[in-house]
């Protein structure tokens, strides 16, 4: 038996809160990781793990042992890092989903330094603005921006992107330019909604240092990022939206910053894994690239 193995697995089984989505973290078929378990418990001579059918529960032996796998495994991945894991050494696929106006105005752009720094790591990157399952779809990591879901995955925050209020001039010659909050009343937004949830995502302002919290009636409401760019240039509303996603179109004049006196809290940039402790190297060191990568940019 491979005490080394088997408490990896027991360690996916616990943080994934399930056999089957731990089998497919380790790439593993399910009646292997219940087994492994099994053999675990016979060794040990102490049950691990109360199961039902709809969950998993630690025992206090499963408790105690679950903290000193961590600690084992989290010292020989350090262990391996420092001694094995060199850049020319690291090899194999790296599948990274992330939004489309990150990807393209930011992450892809650069991309090259990476892979010039990492020839043996082949780069798939899914560029969506729509939720995925990565156990299920086989992605190492992925980059979000703003609130979190809560979930059993890791996510850990790399920066801060700037966020702003526009228009374009041919909405603004129709329905005026807003001077304050107030006059969001009887503006139009155009409206941004994630997935499959059609409810659309909050303005956000930042007064005497709280945020407020507002939603506007629609001019219209999009899910892609470039649709929704797209939307303000055809004069369909407000956009409240990334700075970089809009620079461009600030500088030629097709869009207009309104509202410039008031603060738009900034967009958090996270990056999420299914376990810490488990981390491939060829992860660990994207994200130490893109963490750098925002730093360079000022967004850290």
């Amino acid at each position: 038996m491979d005490i080394f193995h088997s408490m990896q697995v027991f360690v996916s089984v616990v943080e994934t809160g399930s056999f089957t989505k731990a089998a497919q973290a380790l790439h593993l078929h399910r009646p292997a990781v219940s087994k492994t378990i099994q053999l675990l418990e016979q060794q040990l001579g102490a049950r691990l793990l109360n199961r039902t059918t709809r969950q998993i529960n630690l025992t206090p032996e499963g408790e105690a042992f679950y903290e000193r796998c961590k600690t084992i495994l989290a010292d020989v991945s350090q262990t391996m890092s420092s001694l094995g894991n060199r850049p020319a050494r690291l090899i194999g696929k790296l599948r990274v989903d992330m939004p489309v106006s990150l990807a393209k105005l930011l992450i892809i752009p650069a991309l090259m330094d990476f892979q010039s720094q990492y020839p043996g790591i082949e780069l798939t990157i899914g560029a969506s603005d729509k939720p995925i399952d990565m156990l299920s779809e086989g992605v190492d990591c992925v980059v979000r921006m703003g609130e979190l879901e809560d979930s059993s995955l890791i996510a850990s925050s790399i920066g801060y992107l700037p966020m702003l209020t526009c228009a374009a001039p041919s909405y603004l010659e129709r329905f005026g330019s807003p001077r304050t909050l107030a006059d969001l009343v009887v503006h139009r937004a155009v409206n941004y909604f994630s997935g499959n949830n059609p409810r659309p995502v909050e303005w956000l302002f930042t007064v005497e240092g709280q945020v407020k919290r507002m939603r506007l009636a629609s001019g219209i409401s999009v899910n892609d990022t470039e649709a929704f760019v797209a939307s303000a240039l055809a004069g369909f509303g407000l956009l409240q939206g990334l700075e970089i996603s809009v620079r461009s179109h600030l500088q030629d004049g097709s869009l207009v910053q309104v509202l410039d006196e008031l603060e738009v809290p900034a967009k958090r940039v996270s990056i999420l894994y299914p376990h810490r402790e488990l981390l491939p190297p060829k992860v660990d060191v994207f994200i130490e690239w893109l963490k750098a990568l925002m730093a360079a940019h000022h967004l850290a």
